[in-house]
């Protein structure tokens, strides 16, 4: 029971703290709002973020298997990744919108998650900010 309340509070705090960074990040192009995104995701993996972002798509896997935390947070990492993929390739970084792109897609075949389907905490997030990104995840 502690463990599953510790995990929601996690999730609880990552929903909260990337709303805001993806919301500049997609609607400013903003790339220190990418960055606290990429920070938050290392922190919800309790993985260094520059590490964590740097990783190739199946090291990532791995890293979040060996957390024991993989299948908790997946959807919601799976999630992240997916938008920063959007921002980046709106901001015309190809190299960092493929990989945030490919890690999402390791992620969401590892944990059987949909990237084009938001945690249901981000969903009218999601449709207010991404909308009509809709479809391209």
């Amino acid at each position: 029971m502690l463990q599953r309340d510790y995990i929601l509070e996690l999730i609880s705090q990552f929903v909260a703290a990337i709303t805001n960074s993806l919301k500049l990040a997609y609607q400013q192009n903003d790339p220190e709002a990418c960055k606290k995104v990429e920070q938050q995701v290392g922190d919800l993996l309790d993985l260094d973020a520059d590490t964590a972002m740097s990783l190739a798509p199946d090291s990532l896997v791995t890293m979040m298997i060996l957390s024991g935390m993989g299948d908790s947070v997946a959807s919601y990492v799976c999630y992240a990744l997916d938008r920063l993929s959007l921002v980046y390739d709106k901001m015309g970084e190809e190299d960092l919108s493929g990989l945030r792109h490919l890690q999402a897609k390791a992620v969401a075949e590892s944990f059987e998650c949909d990237p084009s389907e938001p945690p249901e905490e981000l969903r009218d997030f999601d449709n207010e900010v991404f909308g009509k990104a809709d479809g391209q995840a």
